[in-house]
């Protein structure tokens, strides 16, 4: 799949207490994203790596489309600058969205909340909700643990090896983004 001209939702952390070479990365990438004429949709936030990724794509005159609950826009946590806001009831709604606006995914360094975005996508992957790509930005060996996780997972039975090569990961966005545009869905069986 050519991501040109496509939307990726970016997943990735808002807190502001970690150390700022990864809020360089996040703009960074969406820098990168935009001059490849790539959208960006991410949860809509103007705090930690969510705002530098929107910063960064904004920076490049890029699309950016924000989802953010209700709850946390009245909190005015919700960026002033982005192409497009949608406002949800709740988080569920959110994440449905942003799957909705969204050709394929990328997790950036984060906490719970991007973990379980990035493993509810591959799980939508796995049973056909869609066939859409996804990818682990590594940046300094942070996703480590998750991708040995994952191998050691395959490897005692519990993921399929057809379903092994739906996350796709690197350090490099560049190497990310050609394995995900080279991923291969087929109709995957979910069978036990």
């Amino acid at each position: 799949m050519q991501l040109h001209g496509k939307r990726i939702a970016v997943y990735c952390g808002s807190s502001n207490r970690v150390d700022e070479s990864y809020k360089k990365l996040a703009f960074q990438t969406g820098q990168a994203l935009a001059k490849q004429g790539i959208g960006v949709v991410y949860g809509g936030g103007n705090v930690g790596l969510m705002k530098a990724v929107a910063d960064g794509a904004l920076s490049e005159q890029g699309e950016v489309i924000g989802v953010i609950p209700q709850s946390l826009e009245t909190l005015e946590l919700a960026h002033p600058n982005l192409s497009k806001l949608f406002v949800t009831q709740g988080m569920h709604e959110r994440k449905a969205l942003m799957a909705q606006l969204a050709d394929g995914f990328i997790g950036l360094p984060g906490g719970y909340g991007t973990m379980e975005e990035v493993m509810e996508v591959i799980t939508w992957t796995q049973i056909n909700v869609h066939a859409k790509p996804i990818g682990l930005l590594n940046f300094k060996g942070f996703y480590d643990g998750i991708i040995q996780w994952v191998d050691h997972a395959a490897h005692e039975g519990f993921i399929r090896p057809a379903h092994r090569q739906l996350m796709c990961h690197s350090a490099s966005l560049v190497e990310l983004l050609r394995q995900m545009e080279s991923v291969e869905y087929v109709e995957l069986q979910t069978q036990i």
